[in-house]
């Protein structure tokens, strides 16, 4: 009898356990997605100043400007990560646009406010890309948990599914040079 309380016991403290490390981990991930969060409206910030001081010295590239504006408002409202990831990707594409028309303009280029907002805008990359492989270490973490054996069957009783990783597709602008035309 003192033998099969035991064991109760320990089964179920080992699924008190295992309940609370899911809990835990999907925590993690959520605020580490919250970091990410913050970084991207840190991002979404700066371009608009970015955006107004190139315009200053080069108000004939409209179309440029206005796909900045596109891609930043659907970036600001992607709801999902895969649309997330999409729209990071159009994003970084419009926004190194600009930094390609900054080069025929060598005024630009020496403009305090530019460079500066250029400083704090690769800055805020540096930031995302950490956060990002942070959140994708928590992810990792939680989908290893709710994949492995014997933690896997709380994962099933409870619900708890695999967590999306926040990738950015092959094409990530951050790896391809700024391509200048003259």
């Amino acid at each position: 009898m003192t033998i099969i309380l035991i064991i109760a016991i320990v089964v179920v403290g080992w699924f008190v356990l295992s309940y609370n490390g899911f809990i835990r981990g999907k925590n993690q991930y959520t605020e580490a997605w919250a970091d990410i969060e913050v970084q991207l409206k840190r991002r979404y910030d700066l371009i608009p100043n970015l955006v107004n001081t190139v315009k200053g010295y080069a108000t004939h590239e409209s179309s440029a400007f206005e796909k900045v504006t596109e891609a930043r408002s659907r970036a600001m409202q992607a709801s999902s990560l895969a649309d997330h990831a999409s729209a990071e990707v159009n994003l970084g594409k419009a926004v190194t646009g600009l930094f390609g028309i900054a080069e025929a303009y060598p005024d630009l280029k020496a403009n305090a406010n530019f460079v500066e907002l250029q400083r704090e805008l690769s800055d805020t990359e540096n930031k995302i890309q950490a956060a990002r492989r942070f959140y994708n270490g928590t992810v990792k973490d939680f989908n290893t948990r709710v994949q492995s054996v014997p933690s896997n069957i709380v994962a099933k009783m409870f619900g708890f599914k695999d967590a999306e990783f926040f990738d950015l597709p092959d094409n990530d602008v951050a790896q391809q040079p700024v391509e200048v035309k003259f």
